[in-house]
Protein backbone atom coordinates (compact mmCIF):
# COMPACT_ATOMS: atom_id res chain seq x y z
CA UNK A 1 0.00 0.00 0.00
CA UNK A 2 1.25 3.50 -1.22
CA UNK A 3 2.04 6.06 1.45
CA UNK A 4 -0.51 8.31 -0.46
CA UNK A 5 -3.23 5.70 -0.25
CA UNK A 6 -2.63 5.35 3.57
CA UNK A 7 -3.27 8.63 3.60
CA UNK A 8 -6.13 9.04 1.49
CA UNK A 9 -7.71 6.36 3.93
CA UNK A 10 -6.83 7.85 7.13
CA UNK A 11 -8.13 10.93 6.39
CA UNK A 12 -11.53 9.36 4.91
CA UNK A 13 -11.45 7.51 8.33
CA UNK A 14 -10.98 11.10 10.20
CA UNK A 15 -13.95 12.53 8.28
CA UNK A 16 -16.15 9.95 9.81
CA UNK A 17 -15.01 9.57 13.28
CA UNK A 18 -18.13 10.34 15.08
CA UNK A 19 -16.43 11.00 18.22
CA UNK A 20 -15.52 14.88 17.46
CA UNK A 21 -19.32 14.87 16.60
CA UNK A 22 -20.70 14.26 19.82
CA UNK A 23 -21.66 16.98 21.87
CA UNK A 24 -19.86 17.47 25.25
CA UNK A 25 -21.25 16.69 28.54
CA UNK A 26 -21.95 20.60 30.08
CA UNK A 27 -24.70 22.56 31.67
CA UNK A 28 -25.93 23.56 27.98
CA UNK A 29 -26.28 20.34 26.81
CA UNK A 30 -30.10 19.17 26.89
CA UNK A 31 -30.84 15.21 27.08
CA UNK A 32 -34.24 14.89 25.87
CA UNK A 33 -35.36 12.00 27.75
CA UNK A 34 -34.01 13.57 31.05
CA UNK A 35 -36.37 16.97 30.05
CA UNK A 36 -39.26 14.53 29.70
CA UNK A 37 -42.06 14.67 32.03
CA UNK A 38 -45.03 12.57 32.91
CA UNK A 39 -47.21 15.32 31.10
CA UNK A 40 -44.78 14.89 28.00
CA UNK A 41 -45.32 11.14 27.96
CA UNK A 42 -48.94 11.54 27.97
CA UNK A 43 -48.15 14.00 24.55
CA UNK A 44 -46.78 11.08 23.26
CA UNK A 45 -49.50 8.96 23.68
CA UNK A 46 -51.40 11.25 21.96
CA UNK A 47 -49.14 10.98 19.14
CA UNK A 48 -49.56 7.32 18.73
CA UNK A 49 -53.18 7.50 18.81
CA UNK A 50 -53.00 10.47 16.34
CA UNK A 51 -50.90 8.41 13.96
CA UNK A 52 -53.32 5.39 14.15
CA UNK A 53 -56.15 8.12 13.31
CA UNK A 54 -53.77 8.66 10.15
CA UNK A 55 -53.31 4.96 9.24
CA UNK A 56 -57.33 4.77 9.93
CA UNK A 57 -58.14 7.39 7.00
CA UNK A 58 -55.66 5.98 4.81
CA UNK A 59 -57.25 2.20 5.11
CA UNK A 60 -60.47 3.75 4.25
CA UNK A 61 -62.25 3.81 7.53
CA UNK A 62 -63.37 7.33 8.67
CA UNK A 63 -65.87 6.64 11.39
CA UNK A 64 -63.03 4.90 13.25
CA UNK A 65 -60.26 7.20 12.58
CA UNK A 66 -62.43 10.07 14.07
CA UNK A 67 -62.53 7.64 17.60
CA UNK A 68 -59.42 7.66 16.77
CA UNK A 69 -58.60 11.14 16.79
CA UNK A 70 -60.79 12.14 19.94
CA UNK A 71 -58.85 9.47 22.01
CA UNK A 72 -55.53 12.23 20.74
CA UNK A 73 -57.95 15.08 21.59
CA UNK A 74 -58.34 13.40 25.46
CA UNK A 75 -54.97 12.73 25.74
CA UNK A 76 -54.13 16.06 24.64
CA UNK A 77 -56.56 17.65 27.20
CA UNK A 78 -55.16 15.34 29.80
CA UNK A 79 -51.15 16.24 29.57
CA UNK A 80 -51.97 19.68 30.21
CA UNK A 81 -54.28 19.61 33.22
CA UNK A 82 -51.34 16.76 34.58
CA UNK A 83 -48.93 18.99 34.15
CA UNK A 84 -50.78 21.56 35.88
CA UNK A 85 -51.86 19.67 38.66
CA UNK A 86 -48.04 18.47 39.05
CA UNK A 87 -46.55 21.68 38.19
CA UNK A 88 -44.34 20.37 35.81
CA UNK A 89 -45.09 23.04 33.25
CA UNK A 90 -42.32 24.09 31.14
CA UNK A 91 -41.19 25.77 27.61
CA UNK A 92 -39.57 22.23 26.12
CA UNK A 93 -43.34 20.55 27.46
CA UNK A 94 -45.00 23.56 25.31
CA UNK A 95 -42.59 22.64 22.59
CA UNK A 96 -43.66 19.02 22.36
CA UNK A 97 -47.59 20.02 23.14
CA UNK A 98 -47.28 22.05 19.82
CA UNK A 99 -45.27 19.67 18.01
CA UNK A 100 -48.05 16.86 18.71
CA UNK A 101 -51.09 18.98 18.01
CA UNK A 102 -49.72 18.89 14.24
CA UNK A 103 -50.54 15.15 14.16
CA UNK A 104 -53.36 15.19 16.62
CA UNK A 105 -55.66 18.02 14.94
CA UNK A 106 -53.96 18.82 11.46
CA UNK A 107 -52.99 15.59 9.67
CA UNK A 108 -56.04 13.78 10.75
CA UNK A 109 -58.05 17.27 9.13
CA UNK A 110 -56.61 16.96 6.31
CA UNK A 111 -56.42 13.46 5.34
CA UNK A 112 -60.49 13.43 6.37
CA UNK A 113 -60.72 15.93 3.65
CA UNK A 114 -58.66 14.86 0.87
CA UNK A 115 -59.85 10.93 1.23
CA UNK A 116 -63.77 11.64 1.98
CA UNK A 117 -64.64 14.97 1.03
CA UNK A 118 -62.71 16.16 -1.89
CA UNK A 119 -64.06 16.76 -5.12
CA UNK A 120 -60.49 16.21 -6.77
CA UNK A 121 -56.87 16.47 -5.92
CA UNK A 122 -56.74 20.24 -6.92
CA UNK A 123 -59.05 20.95 -4.03
CA UNK A 124 -57.35 18.61 -2.21
CA UNK A 125 -54.14 20.60 -2.62
CA UNK A 126 -55.30 23.40 -1.61
CA UNK A 127 -56.99 22.94 1.37
CA UNK A 128 -54.52 20.73 2.85
CA UNK A 129 -52.22 23.31 2.06
CA UNK A 130 -53.93 26.02 3.84
CA UNK A 131 -54.99 23.96 6.87
CA UNK A 132 -51.06 23.07 7.45
CA UNK A 133 -49.55 26.50 6.87
CA UNK A 134 -51.36 28.48 8.58
CA UNK A 135 -51.97 25.97 11.45
CA UNK A 136 -48.37 25.51 11.85
CA UNK A 137 -47.88 29.40 11.36
CA UNK A 138 -50.77 29.30 14.63
CA UNK A 139 -48.45 26.81 16.59
CA UNK A 140 -45.39 28.66 15.61
CA UNK A 141 -47.21 32.21 16.81
CA UNK A 142 -48.39 30.63 20.01
CA UNK A 143 -44.54 28.93 21.41
CA UNK A 144 -43.39 32.39 20.54
CA UNK A 145 -46.02 35.24 22.12
CA UNK A 146 -47.64 32.69 24.84
CA UNK A 147 -51.37 33.63 26.08
CA UNK A 148 -52.61 37.24 26.07
CA UNK A 149 -54.01 38.21 29.12
CA UNK A 150 -57.24 40.65 29.33
CA UNK A 151 -58.14 41.19 33.01
CA UNK A 152 -56.95 38.19 34.33
CA UNK A 153 -58.90 35.90 31.81
CA UNK A 154 -56.55 33.95 29.36
CA UNK A 155 -56.95 34.13 25.68
CA UNK A 156 -55.33 31.96 22.50
CA UNK A 157 -54.14 34.82 19.67
CA UNK A 158 -56.50 33.65 16.89
CA UNK A 159 -58.71 30.63 16.67
CA UNK A 160 -56.89 27.01 17.38
CA UNK A 161 -56.16 24.19 15.48
CA UNK A 162 -58.95 22.31 17.66
CA UNK A 163 -61.28 25.11 16.09
CA UNK A 164 -60.60 23.97 12.65
CA UNK A 165 -60.08 20.35 13.26
CA UNK A 166 -64.00 20.66 14.12
CA UNK A 167 -64.94 23.09 10.94
CA UNK A 168 -63.41 20.03 9.01
CA UNK A 169 -65.47 17.55 11.33
CA UNK A 170 -68.80 19.78 11.17
CA UNK A 171 -68.21 19.55 6.82
CA UNK A 172 -68.54 15.47 7.41
CA UNK A 173 -70.65 15.23 8.89
CA UNK A 174 -73.26 17.44 6.83
CA UNK A 175 -71.96 16.27 3.38
CA UNK A 176 -73.26 12.72 5.18
CA UNK A 177 -76.64 13.92 6.44
CA UNK A 178 -77.09 17.31 3.79
CA UNK A 179 -77.96 16.38 0.33
CA UNK A 180 -77.22 19.30 -0.76
CA UNK A 181 -73.84 19.56 0.66
CA UNK A 182 -70.38 18.48 -0.94
CA UNK A 183 -66.89 18.28 -0.98
CA UNK A 184 -66.83 22.38 -2.83
CA UNK A 185 -68.79 24.11 0.04
CA UNK A 186 -66.63 22.11 2.44
CA UNK A 187 -63.67 23.57 1.16
CA UNK A 188 -64.62 26.73 0.92
CA UNK A 189 -65.82 26.83 4.86
CA UNK A 190 -62.75 24.98 5.80
CA UNK A 191 -59.98 27.76 3.65
CA UNK A 192 -62.52 30.77 5.58
CA UNK A 193 -61.38 29.54 8.52
CA UNK A 194 -58.08 29.10 8.22
CA UNK A 195 -56.47 32.47 8.37
CA UNK A 196 -58.86 32.83 11.71
CA UNK A 197 -55.78 31.06 13.31
CA UNK A 198 -53.54 33.58 12.44
CA UNK A 199 -55.93 36.69 13.32
CA UNK A 200 -55.96 38.58 16.36
CA UNK A 201 -59.57 37.33 17.83
CA UNK A 202 -58.81 36.58 21.26
CA UNK A 203 -60.33 32.77 21.85
CA UNK A 204 -60.29 32.99 25.33
CA UNK A 205 -59.93 29.80 27.64
CA UNK A 206 -62.03 29.35 30.11
CA UNK A 207 -63.80 26.02 32.03
CA UNK A 208 -67.37 26.58 29.41
CA UNK A 209 -65.31 26.39 26.58
CA UNK A 210 -63.20 22.94 27.59
CA UNK A 211 -66.79 21.76 28.57
CA UNK A 212 -68.13 22.66 24.57
CA UNK A 213 -65.21 21.19 23.50
CA UNK A 214 -66.00 18.08 25.01
CA UNK A 215 -69.24 17.60 24.62
CA UNK A 216 -68.78 18.64 20.83
CA UNK A 217 -66.34 15.77 20.96
CA UNK A 218 -68.56 13.42 22.83
CA UNK A 219 -71.18 14.03 19.76
CA UNK A 220 -69.03 13.34 17.24
CA UNK A 221 -68.30 10.08 18.62
CA UNK A 222 -71.89 9.45 18.84
CA UNK A 223 -72.49 10.41 15.04
CA UNK A 224 -69.79 8.44 13.79
CA UNK A 225 -70.60 5.08 15.59
CA UNK A 226 -74.42 5.65 14.56
CA UNK A 227 -72.72 5.91 10.91
CA UNK A 228 -70.81 3.35 11.02
CA UNK A 229 -73.06 0.35 12.22
CA UNK A 230 -75.68 2.01 10.21
CA UNK A 231 -78.69 3.49 12.92
CA UNK A 232 -78.29 7.04 10.50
Amino acid sequence: MTGELREAIRGARNRFDTIDRRVAKTADRTNVFEQLTGADYISLGALFVGWASALLFVGGEPNWALLAMFGAFGLDKADGWYARRTGTSSPFGRQIDSFIDIFAYLVPAVLLYHFVLAPGVFASLVVGFLVLAFGGLRLVRHNSEGFGSDDGASFYHGTTVVHTNLVVVTNYFLAAFVGLWNGWLAGLAICIACPLMVSDYKAYKTDTSHVLAGLAAVAAVGLALALEFGYL
